[in-house]
């Protein structure tokens, strides 16, 4: 498949029932993030004078927490419903709609920043020399990712349990653009090295992340968005009605923790434009 119809499926997706999914969990997906946003904004080290591209903004979190620290921020994202819902939250900030991986831009940036919005780049080695562009000189770049998900606990429970129970899932190769992408940390240094970053830095960061108030509520959660959710889309009822029960069941040995939460593990990565 090219780079430009992988671009425009990702296009599509973000635009359709997966964006308009983000809109309606806006709240408690940003909740669920928290934690890996706080660590975000810790490595990033943002300053008043700082012009701020935030990368895969989506709904307007991320934004809207740089802002109150008094940085001037620009919000990028192909979804069109998941920016509407950032402007109707902070109509004060300036938001785009068009893809960061193409997008024409200007050396006036001091700080790319981005939570869990570079994954997904067809061609990342290309988009990662295009971003490269918005950057003054010795500008920042910061961003956080997920590592393996076999070492994330939100993912590896559920999806052992419910592989048995549907049909063999589309091979998914490790560097297909999808949230665990930038798992690989030496691929993650290749592709900034070659787009022109230097001193790299990468901080793995286990984190807890709130499902649910309860077992229930984290098990509708999980199956309706992310990997257990399209392992779903086009299974039969009585195929979702095993799943729910097998992953409540997996979820069980989790019950003591009130709400609801299982781990998570992510990259924090820093570099400075050579």
């Amino acid at each position: 498949m090219t780079t430009p119809q992988l671009n425009a499926d990702q296009i599509a997706f973000w635009n359709g029932d997966a964006g308009q999914k983000w809109v309606r969990g806006q709240e408690r997906l940003d909740a669920m993030l928290s934690q890996a946003t706080q660590a975000l904004f810790q490595m990033a080290k943002l300053s008043p004078a700082d012009q701020v591209l935030d990368i895969g903004c989506g709904c307007g979190d991320t934004s809207i927490a740089i802002a109150q620290t008094g940085a001037n921020v620009t919000g990028i994202d192909i979804s069109a419903p998941m920016l509407a819902r950032a402007k109707a939250r902070a109509p004060s900030i300036r938001f785009i709609e068009t893809d960061a991986s193409s997008h024409k831009f200007s050396p006036e940036y001091d700080l790319l920043f981005s939570r869990f919005g570079v994954m997904f780049f067809a061609n990342p080695d290309d988009a990662f020399k295009n971003l490269r562009s918005a950057l003054k000189s010795r500008g920042r770049l910061a961003f956080v990712c997920w590592r393996d998900w076999r070492e994330n606990e939100w993912v590896r429970v559920p999806i052992s349990v419910v592989r048995p129970l549907v049909p063999p899932q589309p091979q998914q190769g490790p560097e297909d653009p999808g949230p665990f992408a930038f798992a690989d940390l030496g691929r993650v240094r290749r592709i900034l090295s070659h787009a022109g970053f230097d001193e790299i830095t990468a901080k793995p960061v286990d984190i807890q992340m709130t499902l649910g108030e309860t077992i229930e509520d984290a098990v509708s959660h999980i199956t309706d968005f992310g990997p257990v959710s399209r392992m779903l889309a086009d299974a039969p009822d009585q195929t979702k009605t095993a799943v729910l029960q097998a992953i409540t069941t997996a979820f069980k040995p989790y019950a003591s923790r009130k709400p609801f939460s299982m781990g998570a593990a992510v990259w924090i990565i820093t570099a400075k434009a050579n």
